[in-house]
């Protein structure tokens, strides 16, 4: 009789793991290479759990899946479960020797990577030597999917709109800034309009980045065209060719030090002053190294949680109420 029962919850581990992997992934395939099984082994799993709780928790449309109701329910309960076992390794060695192992996962775009995570980071790897980090250098929307994916413990950067199933906080505020090289006609104009900035080829980013979103926005709302005369990735190399002459911009004041032979033009009455922030999925299990990084990133970030956003062991687990 132990033996069943030691069998029963071993089975359903594996079907709440082939179940969490198929939601984030929303495929089966794709869950059965991460558990290193066979796709018809881990549609048997879901099967069986699905049979277990008595309630259908995918919605099958050819070769799509989703979550039913039920199943957003059950991917909430059953996440921080699957999550909790799987790092309780790390977890256990740190409450034991006060050691952080491990590995930890970061989504953040070149902006973030290169102005706002190195001091952070420089600090993280001389306290915690033993933690392995990768940075997943992506734009927003690519660092959401990770994240909703679990293949990054958080994401770093701006967000317009924070969806639901996702938690934010800022952490550094900052304006969209207009640059051009010295002594431009614009230099001369006290007050710049978007009709002015159209006269002039701009330099911009690609499409999927966050504040080529924004810019396209505004001079849409505005009924305004523009011209862009070239596109190219990274604000290094985007200052670098408006310092030659080749073209005005509108970048992040967080890329800029003070020491680039640029004319700065604030844009206030077009573009209001933005954030780049932490942002979680609600729900997720906290490693040991995901906490003790967001400690030295966002010191009282973790310190907001009531008592009942905490786990035993001090781990705010985020709900929608947060």
């Amino acid at each position: 009789m132990k033996i069943q029962r030691f069998y029963y919850k071993q089975n359903r581990l594996k079907q709440l793991r082939a179940f969490c992997y198929t939601a984030q992934s929303r495929s089966m395939s794709k869950a059965a290479e991460q558990m290193h099984l066979s796709q018809p082994t881990v549609s048997l799993l879901i099967q069986a759990l699905e049979k277990d709780v008595g309630s259908k928790l995918f919605e099958r449309q050819g070769p799509k899946i989703r979550l039913t109701t039920e199943g957003k329910i059950m991917f909430d309960l059953s996440l921080p479960l699957v999550e909790g076992l799987e790092g309780l390794n790390e977890t256990f060695h740190e409450q034991c020797n006060n050691l952080v192992t491990g590995s930890l996962n970061i989504a953040a775009g070149e902006s973030t990577t290169l102005y706002l995570l190195p001091e952070v980071v420089n600090r993280f790897v001389t306290l915690y030597p033993e933690i392995q980090i990768k940075i997943h250098n992506v734009p927003g929307l690519s660092g959401l999917q990770l994240l909703r994916s679990g293949e990054v413990d958080f994401s770093v950067g701006p967000m317009l709109q924070v969806p639901d199933d996702f938690w934010y906080t800022p952490l550094l505020s900052y304006k969209p800034i207009l640059i051009t090289p010295p002594g431009h006609p614009l230099s001369e104009k006290k007050k710049i309009t978007l009709d002015d900035i159209n006269h002039y080829g701009l330099i911009l980013p690609p499409r999927n980045m966050s504040t080529r979103n924004t810019i396209d926005e505004v001079f849409h709302q505005h009924n305004v065209d523009y011209n862009v005369k070239m596109e190219a990735g990274g604000w290094e190399v985007i200052k670098k060719y408006v310092e030659m002459g080749l073209g005005i911009s509108i970048v992040t004041s967080i890329c800029l030090t003070g020491e680039e032979n640029l004319l700065q033009i604030p844009l206030p009455a077009y573009f209001p002053e933005r954030s780049y922030g932490l942002v979680l999925r609600r729900g997720k299990f906290l490693s040991p190294a995901t906490r003790r990084f967001i400690e030295l990133l966002a010191p009282d970030t973790l310190q907001n949680f009531r008592g009942n956003d905490l786990n035993g062991h001090g781990n705010p687990v985020l709900h929608k109420s947060a």
